[in-house]
């Protein structure tokens, strides 16, 4: 469908709107619209302990710290999407 994401990354320190506003905004639009729900992975550089729960308690789905390490993204991709055959 036109619009459509598979996932989104969400970098947490962004101008003028951070992540957890950015997240807070997809997840009230979804409500709004009955949108199925695009799993948020969180991007940041705070790799300290709590962060990854405070991005999850903020209803993304999952966290990544930078600087990013390709096998991590890999696995947080392949846990998320799925693969729709009908478009390979």
């Amino acid at each position: 469908p036109k619009g459509y994401y598979d996932a989104l990354l969400m970098d947490i320190q962004m101008p003028v709107m951070d992540g957890y506003e950015a997240t807070q905004n997809i997840r009230e639009w979804e409500s709004q619209q009955s949108e199925t729900r695009i799993p948020i992975i969180a991007l940041t550089a705070h790799a300290l302990k709590g962060e990854k729960e405070k991005c999850l308690a903020a209803d993304m789905d999952d966290y990544l710290a930078k600087p990013l390490d390709e096998r991590d993204l890999h696995r947080v991709m392949l846990k998320w999407i799925v693969p729709q055959h009908d478009q390979l």
